[in-house]
C-alpha cells in the first residue's frame, strides 16, 4: 500500500449560484467577547465567503467560532477574542444565498453502490481494525517528512513499560512534532522515568511498592525545586520516557490542567482559556492528530481541529483518529460534532507498541 494524498477539487465558482450569490453581509461586534445578532458559526469544513466579488477561504477555521474580516482575509474567532467593532460574518444558511459556502465534499472520491442495509457500518469493539493499522503506517510515514504529526494522550500511556518505550521510540523517529496532555500523563511519565512507577505501581510488574502512593507527588515537588521539566530532564535524575524524549527532541508539549491535578507540574497551565489559546497554537500546524485515552482533551482537541489545513498555498486534508479502549469515548467525539474523526476502539497501550512496530 503507498499512501497518496487526496487532491482537493475548489467549488466551481463559475455557476450562477455563485456568481449571482450576494456579498456577504458584516455587523460590528457589538462589545469586546460578544458577536452581533445573527452571527455566522463555524463548522470543521472548508467555508467561502463572498467579498467584494471574490469568494474567499477561511484558511484557518475551527468550529463553534465566528468568521471576522481581518486585514482583507477571513479570520476565525473564537467568542471570547473579538473585539469592539470588528467586522463579523452574519447570516445562517450555508448555499451561497447570503455570500456564505460550506462545502464538505473537496476531498471526495468515487464511491461505489451502498447497500440500503448492511452489517457492522458503525465503529466498535467488534470492528476489524487491520485495514486502520495499514493506513495509519502509511499516513505516518508520509507526514513523517511532509505534515505535521500532533498527539493527544492520556495518563494510561504512561503506565505501561512496552507503551512508553515505544512512543519514545516514536519521537526518536520523528513520527511526533506535538504533544497535547494534561498534568497526569507527564507526572506519571516523568514517575517512570525517575523513580521506574507510575502511581506508586512498578511500570513493568505493575507490583505496589512501599510508599509508592508518595511517589508522584516526590515526582511533581522535584521537578519543582528543579524550576522546570526541562531542567529536571537535564539534571539525569530521568532516565527515558515521553517528556524525556520531547524535551531532548525539542518536541513541543502543551499541558492544560483540570480542578483534580496534583501539583501541578511547572509547565501546566492552570487558565484554561491560556491552555486554549496555547492548544489552538499547536493545533494549527498538524495535519494529523492522533488522541488516545483522554476523553476531555480529545473533545478539546476535536473541537479546535479543522478536516482541512491550507499548507503553501494548497488544501489538503487534515487526519484525525481518537483511539480508546472506551466505545463511549470514541463516539462522544463524533458527538460534538467532529464528523472526521477516524474511532478505533482499543488498548491505547496495545495500540502505540502496533503503531511503533509498523513504522520502525
Amino acid at each position: 500500500m503507498s499512501f497518496v494524498l487526496p487532491e482537493y477539487h475548489a467549488p466551481d465558482f463559475t455557476q450562477p449560484m455563485f456568481q449571482n450569490a450576494p456579498s456577504v453581509t458584516f455587523h460590528p461586534a457589538p462589545r469586546d467577547g460578544v458577536a452581533p445578532e445573527g452571527y455566522h458559526a463555524t463548522s470543521i469544513f472548508p467555508e467561502y465567503f463572498k467579498v467584494n466579488g471574490d469568494w474567499l477561504l477561511a484558511e484557518e477555521s475551527r468550529m463553534d467560532c465566528v468568521a471576522v474580516l481581518r486585514d482583507g482575509k477571513i479570520a476565525v474567532v473564537e467568542f471570547r477574542n473579538l473585539k469592539e467593532g470588528e467586522p463579523v460574518v452574519v447570516g445562517r444558511t450555508e448555499d451561497a444565498s447570503e455570500g456564505i459556502y460550506i462545502y464538505a465534499d473537496g476531498f471526495e472520491t468515487e464511491k461505489g453502490e451502498q447497500e440500503t442495509f448492511s452489517f457492522r457500518q458503525g465503529r466498535s469493539r467488534e470492528t476489524a481494525y487491520s485495514m486502520d493499522y495499514d493506513s495509519i503506517y502509511e499516513l505516518l510515514r508520509h507526514e513523517k517528512d511532509h505534515g505535521c504529526i500532533l498527539w493527544v494522550m492520556g495518563p494510561a500511556c504512561a503506565f505501561d513499560h512496552d507503551a512508553r518505550d515505544a512512543f519514545a521510540a516514536l519521537v526518536r523517529g520523528g513520527y511526533v512534532h506535538g504533544l497535547l496532555a494534561g498534568n497526569a500523563l507527564a507526572t506519571h511519565d516523568l514517575e517512570a522515568g525517575y523513580l521506574r512507577t507510575a502511581l506508586g505501581q512498578d511500570i513493568y510488574t505493575q507490583k505496589s511498592m512501599p510508599n509508592g502512593h508518595y511517589n508522584h507527588i516526590d515526582t511533581i515537588n522535584a521537578v519543582r525545586l528543579a524550576g522546570s521539566t526541562a531542567a529536571f530532564v537535564h539534571s539525569g535524575k530521568v532516565k527515558d520516557g515521553i517528556i524525556y524524549e520531547c524535551v531532548n527532541h525539542n518536541v513541543p508539549f502543551i499541558l492544560v490542567g483540570s480542578v483534580r491535578d496534583d501539583g501541578p507540574l511547572p509547565e501546566v497551565y492552570g487558565n484554561v482559556y491560556e491552555g486554549q489559546d496555547a492548544m489552538r497554537a499547536l493545533v494549527k500546524t498538524a495535519t494529523t492528530v492522533i488522541c488516545m485515552a483522554s476523553t476531555l482533551h480529545t473533545v478539546a482537541t476535536g473541537n479546535m481541529t479543522p478536516s482541512y489545513r491550507v499548507v503553501d498555498g494548497v488544501v489538503r486534508p487534515v487526519y484525525f483518529y481518537s483511539v480508546d479502549i472506551s466505545e463511549f469515548a470514541v463516539n462522544k467525539l463524533r458527538d460534538r460534532g467532529s464528523l472526521s474523526v477516524r474511532t478505533i476502539v482499543t488498548n491505547v497501550q496495545d495500540f502505540v507498541v502496533n503503531v511503533r512496530k509498523g513504522v520502525l
